[in-house]
């Protein structure tokens, strides 16, 4: 059997950060095993799908480095599912039902009342040919039930959460296709898993009563069905659920600096029993995703945990993994001077800026710290700039000076960057070269 898993988002939004925990995860377990990783997109509500939004997800996959092996799109499929339909109606397996939205929501009430679970109470298979006539010559259409077989136990080996079991007696029969003809999720779906070849469906646990209903889906369809993974939900960095996170997605992240690769790095792990680590490779995470290491409780995402993974994976990333995207100018040495204070890539064009100036220096110093700059600038002319002049230009300083420590530094550094803190004042020097630091040694105050 070929591992085949799918990534099935509908395109009514931009990707958010829980959708792409789950598409990396069906992605790294079909890798993992050789297998097909399969963009499914669910665009049977044709009112709220956008054209846009398959674009959008298509590049934020191919950004994350998850290019699927194909793609299947359901509103190409709907002479399928009326065959499976039609099919399932001669069965017995579906059938209508005519009461309305408020007649439905009134039963619910009712059973609600009376102590008892809002389950339907199949009204619907007790109304008569004429009856159901009737209603088609008022013009009132049905919506279409799943007959659930209650003799039949539901049950499976869930990859993370284990022996699952499910009462059908105690489910309703899910609708599956509204009065309109449109469908619901549930059965198309499942008839796709099936013609698709799915062999694993990972998910999300707020799918686990879903998997109950469409495994007898599966059986009415005359079809094995796929192997099932939940995995926990995300949570906030507050330890709770958070309509945040909703928010939080592929353009997001670009738009702050976030690197793919530190996507990938913090959601193929939160969750399991692996910790962290700011690995830009795929390749090892891939070798060591295992079902087996994924916890039951929430994951929880910390965009300030992000960050931090970010920062270490560009202090790994070699020049030619990021030459494109650096300022123009800037090679190598530059990118190895200023990588180690990166917190996001766009860091690299403030260091850039520090190096090619202009530098707003503070020309207001105290008559002392003015003295010393004036020594610094002797000391940077008479410095043989040809090999480390920082270590030339701070020993000198030192032996004429006395100074020593922060005070040997620190206004040298404020002088030539304009800053507190920084790269490296070694490997920055060389780059700021000997005219512009003499410059800005020299700098006077108007």
């Amino acid at each position: 059997m070929t591992v085949t898993t799918r990534f099935a988002p509908s395109p009514t939004g931009r990707l958010h950060v829980g959708n792409i925990r789950t598409a990396l995860h069906n992605w790294m377990f079909a890798r993992a095993n050789g297998g097909r990783f399969i963009l499914r997109i669910d665009d049977t509500d044709a009112a709220r799908s956008e054209e846009r939004f398959v674009e959008a997800i298509r590049a934020d996959l191919d950004w994350l480095g998850m290019t699927p092996d194909g793609e299947e799109r359901q509103s190409a499929r709907f002479a399928l599912y009326e065959a499976r339909f039609a099919a399932l109606v001669a069965s017995g397996h579906v059938y209508p039902a005519y009461e309305s939205a408020q007649e439905l929501d009134l039963k619910r009430k009712i059973a609600a009342g009376r102590g008892l679970p809002p389950i339907y109470d199949r009204a619907a298979l007790g109304l008569s040919d004429e009856q159901k006539s009737a209603f088609e010559r008022d013009g009132v259409a049905p919506h279409w039930r799943f007959k659930l077989d209650h003799d039949a136990p539901i049950a499976w080996d869930d990859l993370i959460r284990g022996p699952q079991h499910f009462e059908a007696r105690t489910m309703s029969d899910p609708v599956i296709r509204r009065a309109d003809g449109s469908w619901l999720y549930m059965l198309p779906s499942a008839i796709d898993d099936a013609d698709m070849g799915i062999s694993h469906v990972v998910r999300g646990e707020d799918h686990v009563s879903n998997t109950a209903l469409q495994l007898q889906m599966f059986d009415a369809l005359g079809v094995a069905p796929p192997r099932f993974a939940h995995e926990a939900l995300l949570t906030g960095a507050e330890g709770k659920l958070s309509k945040r996170l909703g928010s939080l997605g592929a353009d997001h992240f670009r738009e702050i600096g976030i690197e793919p690769q530190a996507i990938r790095a913090l959601l193929a792990r939160i969750g399991t029993s692996d910790p962290v680590e700011p690995i830009a490779d795929a390749a090892p995470m891939i070798a060591t995703f295992d079902f087996a290491r994924f916890g039951r409780a929430p994951a929880r995402f910390d965009e300030a945990e992000l960050s931090q993974v970010n920062a270490r994976i560009l202090h790994a990333l070699p020049y030619a993994a990021v030459a494109d995207r650096l300022p123009a100018g800037m090679d190598a040495q530059a990118w190895e001077a200023v990588q180690p204070n990166l917190v996001t890539l766009a860091d690299a064009a403030d260091w850039w800026g520090v190096i090619e100036g202009p530098v707003a220096i503070d020309t207001a110093t105290d008559d002392a710290e003015r003295a010393y700059l004036d020594q610094a600038h002797a000391a940077a002319a008479a410095t043989d700039w040809s090999n480390d002049p920082w270590h030339a230009l701070t020993g000198r300083l030192k032996t004429e000076t006395g100074r020593k420590g922060k005070a040997l530094f620190l206004p040298l550094r404020r002088a030539l960057t304009g800053r507190d803190h920084g790269p490296d004042m070694a490997a920055l020097l060389p780059l700021i070269g000997r005219e512009r630091a003499l410059a800005r040694l020299g700098a006077r105050e108007d």
